[in-house]
Protein backbone atom coordinates (compact mmCIF):
# COMPACT_ATOMS: atom_id res chain seq x y z
CA UNK A 1 0.00 0.00 0.00
CA UNK A 2 1.42 3.60 -0.92
CA UNK A 3 1.83 6.72 1.91
CA UNK A 4 -0.48 8.49 -0.16
CA UNK A 5 -3.46 5.53 -0.23
CA UNK A 6 -2.65 4.74 3.75
CA UNK A 7 -2.59 8.75 4.55
CA UNK A 8 -6.37 8.07 3.42
CA UNK A 9 -7.57 5.24 5.46
CA UNK A 10 -8.66 4.84 8.63
CA UNK A 11 -6.37 4.87 12.27
CA UNK A 12 -5.60 1.55 13.62
CA UNK A 13 -4.36 -0.11 16.72
CA UNK A 14 -2.38 -2.98 15.54
CA UNK A 15 0.39 -5.45 16.75
CA UNK A 16 2.42 -4.83 13.77
CA UNK A 17 2.65 -1.00 14.56
CA UNK A 18 3.59 -1.36 18.74
CA UNK A 19 6.74 -3.93 16.84
CA UNK A 20 7.27 -1.57 14.78
CA UNK A 21 7.50 1.13 17.14
CA UNK A 22 9.35 -0.90 19.75
CA UNK A 23 11.98 -1.77 17.14
CA UNK A 24 11.99 2.38 16.26
CA UNK A 25 13.18 2.92 19.69
CA UNK A 26 15.59 0.73 20.56
CA UNK A 27 18.32 2.73 19.20
CA UNK A 28 17.41 5.74 21.49
CA UNK A 29 18.20 3.44 24.31
CA UNK A 30 22.04 4.08 23.45
CA UNK A 31 21.16 7.80 24.33
CA UNK A 32 18.60 7.12 27.29
CA UNK A 33 20.43 4.69 29.49
CA UNK A 34 23.42 7.06 30.49
CA UNK A 35 20.57 9.44 31.65
CA UNK A 36 19.14 6.98 33.60
CA UNK A 37 22.05 5.85 34.78
CA UNK A 38 22.70 9.40 35.84
CA UNK A 39 19.24 9.43 37.62
CA UNK A 40 20.04 6.54 39.79
CA UNK A 41 23.45 7.50 41.28
CA UNK A 42 22.07 10.93 42.00
CA UNK A 43 18.93 8.54 43.81
CA UNK A 44 21.65 6.74 45.93
CA UNK A 45 23.41 10.06 46.83
CA UNK A 46 20.10 11.92 47.81
CA UNK A 47 19.37 8.63 50.40
CA UNK A 48 16.65 7.43 48.77
CA UNK A 49 16.49 2.98 48.75
CA UNK A 50 16.51 1.39 45.49
CA UNK A 51 12.63 0.29 45.87
CA UNK A 52 12.09 4.38 46.33
CA UNK A 53 13.80 5.28 43.62
CA UNK A 54 11.87 2.54 41.07
CA UNK A 55 8.88 3.38 42.29
CA UNK A 56 9.65 6.87 41.63
CA UNK A 57 11.19 5.98 38.05
CA UNK A 58 8.21 3.47 36.85
CA UNK A 59 5.28 6.09 38.27
CA UNK A 60 7.13 8.96 37.26
CA UNK A 61 9.14 8.19 33.81
CA UNK A 62 10.14 11.28 33.28
CA UNK A 63 14.13 12.25 33.78
CA UNK A 64 14.19 15.61 33.70
CA UNK A 65 11.07 15.62 36.31
CA UNK A 66 12.86 13.62 37.87
CA UNK A 67 16.28 15.18 37.97
CA UNK A 68 14.56 17.97 39.26
CA UNK A 69 12.62 17.09 42.68
CA UNK A 70 16.24 14.93 42.84
CA UNK A 71 17.54 18.69 42.94
CA UNK A 72 15.16 19.78 45.74
CA UNK A 73 15.28 16.76 47.97
CA UNK A 74 15.71 17.14 51.38
CA UNK A 75 15.01 17.03 54.90
CA UNK A 76 11.94 16.89 55.52
CA UNK A 77 10.97 16.09 51.71
CA UNK A 78 9.35 19.30 49.83
CA UNK A 79 6.76 17.39 48.59
CA UNK A 80 4.62 20.29 47.28
CA UNK A 81 7.50 21.95 46.25
CA UNK A 82 8.73 18.95 43.91
CA UNK A 83 4.98 18.75 42.55
CA UNK A 84 4.61 21.85 41.27
CA UNK A 85 8.25 21.59 39.46
CA UNK A 86 7.15 18.46 37.68
CA UNK A 87 3.65 19.97 36.67
CA UNK A 88 5.89 23.30 35.38
CA UNK A 89 8.20 20.82 33.85
CA UNK A 90 5.97 18.40 32.41
CA UNK A 91 2.97 21.05 31.51
CA UNK A 92 4.75 20.64 27.35
CA UNK A 93 2.94 17.09 27.62
CA UNK A 94 -0.34 19.27 26.76
CA UNK A 95 0.36 20.45 23.41
CA UNK A 96 2.00 17.33 22.67
CA UNK A 97 -1.12 15.53 23.42
CA UNK A 98 -3.11 17.76 20.85
CA UNK A 99 -0.66 17.48 18.52
CA UNK A 100 -1.01 13.96 18.53
CA UNK A 101 -4.83 14.14 18.00
CA UNK A 102 -5.61 12.40 14.80
CA UNK A 103 -4.14 9.28 15.95
CA UNK A 104 -5.53 10.05 19.85
CA UNK A 105 -9.11 10.82 19.07
CA UNK A 106 -10.00 7.33 17.66
CA UNK A 107 -8.57 5.75 20.84
CA UNK A 108 -10.58 4.10 23.55
CA UNK A 109 -9.83 2.53 27.04
CA UNK A 110 -6.49 1.04 27.79
CA UNK A 111 -4.68 1.92 24.24
CA UNK A 112 -5.78 5.86 25.26
CA UNK A 113 -4.89 5.66 28.12
CA UNK A 114 -1.89 3.33 27.81
CA UNK A 115 -0.28 5.90 24.81
CA UNK A 116 -0.68 8.49 26.90
CA UNK A 117 1.11 7.48 30.20
CA UNK A 118 4.18 5.92 28.17
CA UNK A 119 4.27 9.40 26.21
CA UNK A 120 7.52 11.18 26.42
CA UNK A 121 9.42 13.61 24.31
CA UNK A 122 11.35 10.53 22.30
CA UNK A 123 7.78 9.00 21.38
CA UNK A 124 6.33 12.21 20.73
CA UNK A 125 8.66 13.64 18.12
CA UNK A 126 9.08 10.25 16.27
CA UNK A 127 5.03 9.60 15.84
CA UNK A 128 4.65 13.10 14.75
CA UNK A 129 7.04 12.49 12.07
CA UNK A 130 5.43 9.17 11.45
CA UNK A 131 1.75 10.93 11.07
CA UNK A 132 3.38 13.75 8.86
CA UNK A 133 4.69 10.63 6.54
CA UNK A 134 1.07 9.38 6.79
CA UNK A 135 1.22 6.89 9.22
CA UNK A 136 -2.34 5.65 10.47
CA UNK A 137 -0.83 2.94 13.14
CA UNK A 138 -1.51 4.33 16.88
CA UNK A 139 0.68 1.10 18.20
CA UNK A 140 3.66 3.44 16.94
CA UNK A 141 3.43 5.24 19.73
CA UNK A 142 2.67 2.74 22.55
CA UNK A 143 5.18 0.28 21.25
CA UNK A 144 7.77 4.00 21.31
CA UNK A 145 6.91 4.20 25.11
CA UNK A 146 6.60 0.85 26.61
CA UNK A 147 10.23 0.26 25.12
CA UNK A 148 11.71 3.37 26.43
CA UNK A 149 10.03 2.82 29.65
CA UNK A 150 11.29 -0.41 30.21
CA UNK A 151 14.88 0.81 29.55
CA UNK A 152 14.60 3.73 31.36
CA UNK A 153 13.83 1.76 34.60
CA UNK A 154 16.51 -0.92 33.93
CA UNK A 155 19.33 1.79 34.07
CA UNK A 156 18.09 4.18 36.54
CA UNK A 157 17.68 1.00 38.81
CA UNK A 158 21.00 -0.22 37.68
CA UNK A 159 22.83 3.28 38.37
CA UNK A 160 21.16 3.31 41.87
CA UNK A 161 23.19 -0.09 42.79
CA UNK A 162 26.16 1.27 41.40
CA UNK A 163 25.92 4.89 43.17
CA UNK A 164 27.81 3.93 46.04
CA UNK A 165 31.42 2.87 44.09
CA UNK A 166 30.36 5.32 40.95
CA UNK A 167 30.94 8.80 41.24
CA UNK A 168 30.65 11.27 38.28
CA UNK A 169 32.71 14.37 38.26
CA UNK A 170 31.09 17.58 36.94
CA UNK A 171 30.91 18.12 33.01
CA UNK A 172 31.82 14.01 32.52
CA UNK A 173 30.57 13.21 28.96
CA UNK A 174 27.94 10.78 30.40
CA UNK A 175 26.05 14.01 30.90
CA UNK A 176 25.87 14.98 27.59
CA UNK A 177 23.93 11.52 26.63
CA UNK A 178 20.68 13.08 26.92
CA UNK A 179 20.88 15.87 25.01
CA UNK A 180 22.61 14.32 22.23
CA UNK A 181 19.28 12.44 22.15
CA UNK A 182 17.41 15.18 22.22
CA UNK A 183 19.29 17.04 19.71
CA UNK A 184 18.91 13.80 17.25
CA UNK A 185 15.28 13.21 17.51
CA UNK A 186 14.67 16.99 16.46
CA UNK A 187 15.84 15.71 13.14
CA UNK A 188 12.71 13.86 11.37
CA UNK A 189 10.62 16.75 13.10
CA UNK A 190 12.58 19.82 10.76
CA UNK A 191 9.94 20.91 8.00
CA UNK A 192 12.29 22.91 6.52
CA UNK A 193 13.45 26.60 6.60
CA UNK A 194 10.50 28.04 5.76
CA UNK A 195 8.06 26.55 7.70
CA UNK A 196 10.64 25.75 11.03
CA UNK A 197 13.65 27.77 11.31
CA UNK A 198 12.13 31.45 12.83
CA UNK A 199 10.18 29.26 15.46
CA UNK A 200 13.32 27.18 16.38
CA UNK A 201 15.30 30.12 16.56
CA UNK A 202 13.04 32.53 18.33
CA UNK A 203 12.54 29.40 20.85
CA UNK A 204 16.14 28.86 21.65
CA UNK A 205 17.51 32.61 21.42
CA UNK A 206 15.26 33.32 24.40
CA UNK A 207 15.76 29.99 26.15
CA UNK A 208 19.47 30.85 26.35
CA UNK A 209 18.95 35.01 26.80
CA UNK A 210 16.35 33.82 29.99
CA UNK A 211 19.57 31.77 31.00
CA UNK A 212 21.87 34.35 30.82
CA UNK A 213 19.75 36.50 33.01
CA UNK A 214 20.13 33.76 35.76
CA UNK A 215 16.44 32.11 35.39
CA UNK A 216 17.11 28.70 37.17
CA UNK A 217 15.05 25.67 35.03
CA UNK A 218 13.20 25.23 34.52
CA UNK A 219 11.84 28.79 33.32
CA UNK A 220 14.36 29.23 30.09
CA UNK A 221 12.79 26.27 28.74
CA UNK A 222 9.16 27.39 29.09
CA UNK A 223 9.91 30.69 28.02
CA UNK A 224 11.69 29.59 24.97
CA UNK A 225 9.07 26.74 24.35
CA UNK A 226 5.84 28.36 24.49
CA UNK A 227 7.39 31.43 22.22
CA UNK A 228 8.95 29.32 19.93
CA UNK A 229 5.48 27.55 19.64
CA UNK A 230 3.02 30.68 19.42
CA UNK A 231 5.16 32.24 16.40
CA UNK A 232 4.99 29.08 14.82
CA UNK A 233 0.94 28.61 15.44
CA UNK A 234 0.92 32.44 13.59
CA UNK A 235 2.73 31.27 10.84
CA UNK A 236 0.60 28.45 10.23
CA UNK A 237 -2.27 30.58 10.78
CA UNK A 238 -1.16 33.31 7.98
CA UNK A 239 -0.42 30.18 6.04
CA UNK A 240 -3.71 28.66 5.99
Amino acid sequence: MSDQAESKGPVVFTRHGVARGIRTALPLVIGTFPFGLVVGVISDQKGLSWLETLLMSALVFAGSSQLLALELWAEPAPILAAIIAAIVVNIRMAPMGAALAPWLDKLRGVRLWGSLAFMVDHAFALSAAEQRRGGRDAGYLLGIGVTLWCFWNISVSLGHVLGSTVRFPAGHPLYFAAIATFVAILVPLWRGVRRDFWPWLLAGALAVLAWDMGLSPPWPLLIGAFAGAALGAWLELRRE
